[in-house]
């Protein structure tokens, strides 16, 4: 076995139970032998070398193309074996090799104009629209769910996330909405149809594009959700509310006083923004280079003390925080299971690479969230203070109203919606 690589699993796994096949065919253990085991396989010493080189980009390709395979557990069980010791380690400058250099060249990758923004989202969201069917609940909801209660499924959970986020935006009937990064329509569809108000949805992808606007139409809303392939720099106001999900990754660091600048300039003077987001909670980092070349292009997660200070530069006030810990880790687990239960139909529609590498994304995602200090939070903001009542009791009396329109009998039902 590669010397680097020896040392560095010995030093690393403490506790568990990993067995290396090298690129010879001997066979190595590391670990206390406790919990069950995980058995990997190097293809030839050339692949190690590379994986211990570089690991963040060459361990999801070998993955990829064979490199290394699974001879006992899954992918996902290897992955949180290896983050589980490292975190129980701590923070060591060994594991950041060539971190610093992309930190300094960071906004050189998060050049998000719109033309090379639209070029991104075509990457990752216009894939067949088929694929996401076969791993996301009935409303095609891409983003964290909301696991209020223990007993939730999937689908109970992405309609709880609608419903806390509907809450925080105290939607009055007859407002005007924008959703920035509307998805597939599911947040837009729901507030149309439950709180009355008229929704504007943009996305960059033409894929979701036409899906939401054949949902609205289907669900008899087309008169009061609609959706525009269009980029949110370009969208005219005032509206009275502005709420986004999951589309804040894709802004890029170096564009967010441009962001929270055209949110101020689109916002009505005693409106009310709801911003959804993934964050890391060990301060600004970088993309990993994996995520960043074959996932999801220019995106890059940021920390909050790089959000806060630009939404005050834009003259606008932070009113609410909410950060979900664990939430998104358990719906990435729902998403990997139903992707494996599916793979058969994802290798028919691309092919066997194709599903190894999504299975890497979804694997290697849910244990960031698990054991790498990544979380979601829920700004609200607005440009007047006094827009919003004194306390947050309005929030549990919507939410409240909301669960039970949505599920007088059984909070396991699901949103009723046209499964694409």
């Amino acid at each position: 076995m590669n010397i680097l690589l020896r040392t560095f699993l010995n030093y690393t796994i403490r506790t568990g139970s990993l067995e290396v096949i090298d690129g010879h065919g001997k066979l190595h253990r590391f670990g206390d032998g406790s919990e069950a085991r995980v058995r990997i396989r190097f293809a030839s010493p050339a692949v190690e070398r590379s994986v211990i080189l570089n690991t963040q980009m060459k361990l999801g390709e070998q993955f990829m193309d064979g490199g290394f395979t699974l001879e006992a557990g899954s992918l996902y069980d290897f992955i949180a074996l290896a983050l589980s010791n490292v975190e129980a380690l701590g923070p060591k400058w060994w594991m950041y090799g060539g971190t610093f250099f992309r930190y300094l060249t960071r906004r050189l990758q998060q050049i998000n104009t719109p033309l090379r923004a639209r070029r991104n989202i075509h990457h990752h969201y216009d894939l067949d629209g088929r694929l996401y069917a076969l791993f996301l609940d009935s409303d095609l909801q891409y983003s964290c769910a909301y696991f209020e209660r223990s007993d939730y499924d999937l689908e109970a959970a992405q309609l709880a996330k609608k419903r806390h986020l509907a809450a925080k935006l105290a939607l009055k009937p007859g407002q005007r909405v924008l959703d920035i990064g509307s998805g597939w329509g599911g947040l837009g569809l729901y507030l149309a149809e439950h709180a009355g108000v008229d929704v504007t949805g943009v996305t960059l992808s033409e894929e979701q594009f036409a899906v939401s606007n054949k949902r609205a139409a289907e669900r008899g809303l087309a008169g009061r959700a609609r959706f525009l392939l269009e980029d949110y720099r370009h969208i005219r106001g005032p509206f009275d509310r502005i709420v986004s999900v999951g589309m804040f990754e894709h802004v890029g660091v170096g564009h967010y006083r441009e962001f929270f600048r055209t949110c101020r300039e689109l916002l009505a003077p005693d409106g009310v923004m709801v911003l959804h987001s993934i964050v890391r909670s060990d301060g600004p980092g970088v993309t990993n280079p994996w995520i960043n070349k074959y996932i999801f292009p220019g995106g890059y997660i940021p920390a909050l003390s790089e959000v806060v200070p630009v939404i005050e530069r834009s003259r606008l006030t932070i009113t609410d925080t909410e950060i979900l810990r664990l939430h998104y880790a358990e719906t990435l687990k729902a998403w990997r299971e139903r992707f494996l239960a599916n793979r058969d139909a994802v290798k028919a529609l691309y092919d066997e690479r194709f599903c190894r590498m999504w299975e890497f994304y979804l694997a290697a995602s849910e244990t960031a969230f698990r054991y790498q200090g990544m979380m979601n939070f829920q700004i609200q903001i607005v440009k007047n203070q006094h827009a919003l009542p004194l306390t947050r009791n309005y929030m549990i009396e919507a939410e409240d109203a909301l669960r039970a329109a949505d599920s007088p009998a059984s909070p396991r039902a699901p949103l009723r919606v046209v499964r694409e």
